[in-house]
């Protein structure tokens, strides 16, 4: 399909649901505007569920293009953010089920290595990137539900309604999953830092010196 450009001298892009009756019209290069407002949720919502860069990407694609094609069937009933990222969830859903049936024993050894923790060199302080490794890392130890509840309502901040309506659950179920997700988060972060206690505060063989070398100068000072 030919994508024409935006008409001149409308001015800019409005609301998600202008820009959708524009694209309607005619503008079908306004639609890039309504990717480009929506990626990170849409990736995310992708990413909770495929646990995978690749093919959340992958998803992502095959969602915008359904989203396009069905554009006119959007009757605002919800937040189009909300119909745009409930499309995605249903592609991730989807092809998470044709993984699973065509490479079962693969599925179930990538379940494994997500489970692993490691625990981080004691001697080493956690930078900010580590320590978002080190949140990435257990919420990837969260159950398929509890996982994708979590990235959309407490990462992405998305209300418990739309949550909700994403996922196909009521909003109780919701707020058990995120309270449950959030309780085993703390205690995956807690089992992973365990190791490194000892080190905090850790007084190094320099500072060590450091203080000695001065406590001598003053006591040899006449």
């Amino acid at each position: 399909m030919a994508v024409n450009p935006p008409q001149s001298g409308v001015g800019e892009p409005g609301s998600d649901e202008e820009i959708v009756r524009r694209v309607c019209a005619g503008e079908e290069a306004l639609f890039e505007v309504l990717m480009r407002r929506h990626n990170q949720r849409v990736y995310r919502a992708a990413r909770a569920i495929l646990r995978n860069d690749v093919e959340a990407e992958d998803v992502m694609q095959d969602a915008y293009v359904r989203a396009y094609e069905h554009l006119r069937n959007f009757e605002g009933r919800s937040r189009f953010s909300t119909w745009l990222t409930r499309i995605a969830v249903y592609e991730a859903l989807a092809r998470r089920r044709r993984s699973q049936r065509l490479e079962p024993l693969a599925a179930l050894q990538e379940e494994g290595l997500m489970a692993t923790s490691s625990s981080s060199n004691p001697e080493q302080q956690l930078s900010d990137v580590e320590i978002r490794a080190l949140l990435e890392k257990a919420v990837e130890t969260l159950s398929d539900d509890f996982h994708a509840v979590f990235v959309l309502r407490a990462i992405e901040g998305m209300s418990g309604a739309e949550t909700a309506e994403c996922l196909g659950v009521s909003e109780d179920v919701v707020k058990t999953r995120l309270s449950r997700a959030r309780r085993r988060l703390r205690e995956a972060l807690l089992e992973s830092i365990e190791p490194s206690l000892p080190a905090v505060y850790e007084f190094h063989l320099s500072r060590c010196d450091r203080v000695v070398a001065a406590v001598l100068r003053r006591i040899e000072t006449p």
